[in-house]
């Protein structure tokens, strides 16, 4: 099975960017300069569409289709100035738009799993704290479902674990029978201190 990755980049679209008081320098396709010294930690700088509406914003999605079954990983690459932290939020919703779940990323490199109902998804960048950063772009991609390899191991585990205890048991047994013997037999064995 050969896995999936996709690159996305900060598009030039204004309609869901934080626009108030930022200075936005775009360098090249994955280098983007944001500056904005006024917002408040909180703020949603830029989103993302994993299904959107053409009519109404006017923007095309820039997300993957991605399914409930499958494990992806997350890596964001952005720069910013040391003390200063981003936050990305990927937000699930279900056919009717009702949101279904969602996962915080606060580190470069994030696992996650979306629920099984995800009908679309946003990606959000959320201010931190930061004032000046440079976004070059985030990479999703599939990774081996780490919850298949542990139920073989686990299988596998317990099976062998039976097998243990199987011979544990008898061995057990055949003890206990021949110490009950070696007990009856000796004088005075089973019966009350006198």
């Amino acid at each position: 099975m050969e896995l999936q990755r996709w690159n996305i980049y900060w598009n030039e679209y204004v309609s869901d960017t934080y626009l108030y008081g930022s200075e936005i320098i775009y360098h090249k396709k994955d280098d983007v300069e944001f500056l904005n010294h006024l917002m408040s930690p909180g703020t949603i700088l830029k989103q993302w569409y994993s299904k959107t509406n053409y009519q109404g914003q006017r923007i095309e999605p820039a997300l993957p289709m991605i399914d409930g079954e499958t494990s992806y990983q997350i890596t964001v690459n952005i720069d910013c100035i040391e003390g200063e932290n981003w936050l990305m939020r990927l937000v699930f919703y279900d056919r009717y738009e009702v949101e279904a779940g969602a996962v915080a990323i606060r580190d470069r490199v994030t696992n996650f799993k979306c629920p099984l109902k995800t009908y679309s998804y946003r990606l959000q960048l959320i201010n931190g704290g930061m004032t000046h950063f440079h976004f070059h772009s985030v990479v999703i991609r599939e990774i081996e479902d780490e919850t298949e390899e542990k139920t073989k191991t686990t299988g596998k585990a317990h099976a062998s674990g039976k097998k243990l205890r199987r011979k544990h048991a008898k061995a057990v047994r055949r003890g206990a029978g021949s110490s009950d013997r070696g007990v009856q037999g000796t004088p005075g064995g089973g019966g009350e201190p006198g």
